[in-house]
This record gives C-alpha cells, sequence and structure tokens, in this order.
C-alpha cells in the first residue's frame, strides 16, 4: 500500500483519461478530433507548455454538465485513492469553461457533488482551488473572482495557472488582493518555464503561500536561501517536468537539490493523464531514477501535509499515519 500523502498541486481538468474523454463525448455528441483512444494518447507528445495546453483545452470541450464534472472528479479521486492520497487540494479553471460557455455554477456544483462526499467514498479530504488564466487579462481575472462569490463556502483558495513566460504574476496583484480581501488563500505557479523573478513576484506582489513548481528557484541563490529560511512550500511535479521539457530527464531532475538546500518541497501530480503517472507514480519514478531512499520519501509525504492547508490537529494526526506506515521499499 503506498505511503500516505496530500496531494497540492493538481488540475482536475488535467485527470481528463482519453476513455472517459470519449464516454463524455458520445453523451455530448461530440467529434473529438482523434478518432480512438490509442490515437489521442499518441498526440500526448509534447514540446512544451503551450503544445500541451493546445490539446488539454481541445479536450475540455467534452466538459458540458455538472454531470461531467461529477464524474470528472469522481474518476480522480477513485485513482488517488489507490496511490495513497488522504488530502487533495484541487485546481480548477473556470475561465477554460465560462469562455466556452458552460456557467460557473455547472462546474463547481458539479465538481462539489462528487468532493462533499469523497472523505467518505474514498477516505480523501478535499479542497477547491480556484485558478485564474495568466495568459487571459486580469480583468477578466476579476471577473471571474466576483462570479465566484456565491460558491466561496466551497472555494478554499486561488491560484495562477496557465503559460508563464510573459505573463508575469505581477499583472494580477489587484486580483489577488481582491482574493485576500474575501479571506481566501493564495498560491501561485511560478518558476517553471518562467525566471526566478516570477517567484519572487509571487510572494512579494501575490503573497502566495506556495509556489505550484518553483524549480528554477535554484537560479537564484537569495531566492534560495529566503524560500529555506522561510519554509515556504514548493509543490514540485518530476513527471509533468520532464514530459514539457522544463528538465531533460529524470535523473536531472533538480529536486534533490531543493530538498539538500533546505527547502520544504513537495511532489505532486499536476495533470496526470497527460503526463504519465498520478502521484505515487511520480514518487516510484523518483525512487527509480534518482535513488531516493525510503527516509526520503516519507520526508516528501510528511511535507506535503505540512504544506497543506489542513487545520493544525488533522496535519499532525496525518503525518502519525505517515510515520506508522510499513516500509514501501
Amino acid at each position: 500500500m503506498p505511503l500516505p500523502k496530500a496531494e497540492l498541486h493538481l488540475h482536475i481538468e488535467g485527470t481528463l483519461e482519453p476513455e472517459l474523454a470519449f464516454t463524455l463525448a458520445h453523451r455530448n455528441g461530440i467529434t473529438l478530433p482523434h478518432p480512438t483512444v490509442q490515437d489521442l494518447r499518441a498526440a500526448y507528445s509534447f514540446t512544451d507548455l503551450q503544445s500541451f495546453l493546445n490539446l488539454y483545452y481541445e479536450l475540455m470541450d467534452v466538459l458540458r454538465t455538472e454531470a461531467d464534472f461529477t464524474d470528472l472528479a469522481n474518476a480522480y479521486l477513485t485513482r488517488a485513492a489507490a496511490q495513497g492520497v488522504r488530502h487533495a487540494e484541487i485546481f480548477f479553471d473556470p475561465q477554460a469553461h465560462t469562455s466556452r460557455g458552460i456557467p460557473l455554477d455547472t462546474v463547481v456544483n458539479g465538481l462539489a457533488a462528487a468532493l462533499d462526499t469523497s472523505l467518505r467514498d474514498h477516505g480523501i479530504s478535499t479542497a477547491l482551488i480556484l485558478c485564474f488564466l495568466r495568459d487571459r487579462p486580469a480583468s477578466e481575472a476579476l471577473h471571474t473572482l466576483h462570479q465566484a462569490r456565491p460558491h466561496l463556502h466551497r472555494i478554499s483558495a486561488v491560484g495562477l495557472d496557465s503559460a508563464e513566460v510573459g505573463h508575469p504574476p505581477q499583472n494580477f496583484t489587484a486580483v489577488f488582493a481582491a482574493a485576500r480581501d474575501l479571506g481566501l488563500r493564495c498560491v501561485a505557479h511560478a518558476g517553471e518555464e518562467g525566471p526566478p523573478s516570477y517567484i519572487w513576484q509571487a510572494l512579494n506582489l501575490l503573497h502566495a503561500e506556495r509556489i505550484d513548481h518553483g524549480i528554477r528557484a535554484l537560479e537564484d541563490p537569495d531566492l534560495l536561501a529566503h524560500l529555506a529560511r522561510t519554509q515556504t512550500p514548493l509543490t514540485v511535479c518530476p513527471l509533468s517536468n520532464v514530459r514539457l521539457r522544463a528538465v531533460p530527464t529524470l535523473a536531472q531532475h533538480p529536486l534533490p537539490a531543493l530538498l539538500d538546500a533546505g527547502l520544504l518541497v513537495t511532489v505532486n501530480s499536476d495533470d496526470p493523464s497527460y503526463f504519465g503517472g498520478y502521484v505515487h507514480d511520480n514518487y516510484e519514478a523518483l525512487r527509480t531514477h534518482l535513488g531516493l531512499d525510503e527516509a526520503t520519501l516519507r520526508q516528501l509525504a510528511r511535507n506535503s501535509f505540512t504544506a497543506s492547508f489542513l487545520p493544525p490537529e488533522r496535519k499532525k494526526a496525518l503525518i502519525a499515519e505517515v510515520d506508522a506506515h510499513p516500509a514501501t521499499g
């Protein structure tokens, strides 16, 4: 049985497996551009973040109804439970849906129908994180935040995602300030393809409590020292980094260097349907390709709960489960 762990960097739209995509396409009368599941999987050969996003948004069109979003979330939760996930803080991209005519209510209500019962049905507590698309105007993000106000009892935080290069966090300073005024916590993608300066902006301007990815922090010694001193978590996604060519191979992944620098690193799956593995698959890839030992993998699992937005007592209990878990090597 895999180590208990939290998943803190998971895009629910990125869990759409080809088989479910075809099921939903048939349900909604949509013709996919790839005739078979095999043809669709063959299209998962990405050269960079943008080439991935092109297919990602294309397939998202099959998500039309509340039932579609419920089925998507339940499929992820079933897989996550088998991978040892005990808590998941799940990103969703409302603008990717409202821009194609799907009401925000449909998205949130559909996801909530699965998440509200996930602890009972899957043994996984959950939180929702509303992400703004950084390659769209900040004014649109602010409008999305306003649209989400009736659903804030279901939303724990806001995030920033999509194509990073050329879209610095500073563009969303006012949006994140408005989110904080509503009592929402803040995270942000930075330092995957973008430079270390984007991480500084996420910290200093957006007041991000976690940095999603953050692997390019190694290029800035002052930033590295700051992240170590503050124990600001990084939600690192190894298989994703390799698939999107941010890192050449798993054997060259900077995760060990980040750990050696004293950072609070967590391991996550990002968009697992597209990137070749769910969260435990990422742990096993690190064991296989980087030689991470049992003690290090356990520390990464502990880190995942420490970095979560769970209450302190729940964190403590889940960390105790990690410590009591039998060796997995």
